[in-house]
């Protein structure tokens, strides 16, 4: 059997409970494909994008809902070998790949202060446009589980809010669009099995700022902070990681100081003087 049939092959069986029905379920519960969508399946080059190419290729062929996908990557100045692996694990797995170059790289490496927020703005920004040039309705990125569980921390520990990363939310600059997230309910170890049953070897962190900063730099990320806490809490509370994610499914309102809705502040202090 050819490499890129076991591929398809071990989403559909062997990981049908940990990556497929997750995979599908978070598709129908955040309604995040629609008939005759349009959808830019974007792929960075690491494991969680490329996972996220092979299942909308699956429910191309499995699902009921008629829609399109095309796949791309952005080159934002990848060096030659991860440029070439990008493109060798796509035609192993059998997908019809795109990649159209940009100079992000060059332009956030001369930049001293938050050069992460920077690139990721403009890599952004760079997928907008390119989802329009091809007449999309809809981006798909591969941010998963532990991905949302560990925004929701970061965005309380270091920014003072609760809030987390969306299933899905528009564009405010570029009318029409949508970004979607597939891969919402699956998480990152499943992933890692997937790649390591197939024997697959994705880029990690191909950023050229990380590449000439030290090994310690790279592993203080407040989201690796993050990703450890969780590890350590996991310990005496093995179902932490759900319990974070599930209690932003299930906040009381009435047990709040004060929420924020369309960017205006409202105080609890408001219904309590309403109510007396």
């Amino acid at each position: 059997m050819d490499q890129h049939l076991e591929i398809e092959r071990s989403i559909i069986k062997k990981y049908r409970k940990d990556i497929w029905s997750k995979f599908v379920k978070a598709v129908i519960d955040y309604q995040l494909i629609e008939e005759n969508d349009k959808i830019m399946v974007c792929i960075s080059g690491g494991k969680d994008s490329f996972l996220l190419a092979k299942c909308f290729q699956e429910i191309l062929k499995h699902g009921k809902v008629h829609f399109e996908a095309h796949y791309v990557c952005m080159n934002p100045g990848y060096n030659d070998k991860n440029r070439e692996l990008i493109l060798e694990n796509a035609k192993k797995m059998n997908i019809p790949l795109e990649m159209f170059d940009s100079d992000i790289f060059e332009i956030v490496s001369s930049v001293d202060r938050s050069p992460c927020y920077l690139c990721a703005r403009m890599r952004r920004g760079c997928l907008y446009k390119k989802a329009q040039d091809l007449g999309c309705n809809k981006i798909a990125l591969g941010h998963h589980f532990d991905d949302v569980v560990e925004t929701t921390l970061l965005s309380m520990f270091y920014g003072a809010e609760i809030k987390t990363m969306m299933p899905k939310l528009p564009s405010e600059n570029f009318p029409g669009l949508e970004l979607i997230r597939p891969l919402y309910l699956v998480r990152e170890k499943d992933i890692i099995s997937w790649a390591k049953t197939n024997h697959l070897t994705f880029l990690n962190c191909a950023c050229r700022f990380t590449e000439e900063n030290s090994h310690e730099d790279v592993h203080t990320s407040k989201r690796l902070e993050m990703k450890h806490l969780i590890e350590e809490l996991s310990k005496t509370n093995p179902n932490i990681d759900y319990n974070i994610f599930k209690a932003l499914d299930n906040i009381n309102v009435d047990c709040v100081l004060g929420i924020k809705k369309n960017g205006e502040y409202h105080s609890f202090l408001e219904d309590y003087k309403s109510e007396r």
